[in-house]
């Protein structure tokens, strides 16, 4: 079970931090990814982390801007968010799989976080 948190409404250049905790003990097992849903468009993938935290992914719209990491013994995966844009306004999702991914294609999901991002 994955439960995001950290949401808010915010300025256009402020920062906000997000966290999703896991439930289970195989938690490092997996790899994570954010996701971002705005709006009438299609989810959107955000970054993604390895089990270890060693290797990282982000497409170029939030490269620079928005950092992953994860706490392995707190079973919880963080996403650093800074100099946020009006179009990063979405609902953001955690998900997990055994493979680091940045499709879709994750076999677990949590529910979703509401970003603001006023201008």
């Amino acid at each position: 079970q994955l439960q995001a948190s950290g949401g808010g409404l915010v300025q256009a250049g402020d920062s906000l931090r997000l966290s999703c905790a896991a439930s289970g003990r195989t938690f490092s097992s997996y790899a994570m990814g954010w996701f971002r849903q705005a709006p009438g468009k299609e989810r959107e993938f955000v970054s993604a982390i390895s089990g270890s935290g060693i290797r990282t992914n982000y497409p170029d719209s939030v490269k620079g801007r928005f950092t992953i990491s994860r706490d392995n013994a707190k079973n919880t995966v963080y996403l650093q968010m800074n100099s946020l844009k009006p179009e990063d306004t979405a609902v953001y999702y955690c998900a997990a799989d055994q493979f680091l991914r940045t499709n879709n294609d994750y076999d677990y999901w949590g529910q979703g976080t509401q970003v603001t991002v006023s201008s």
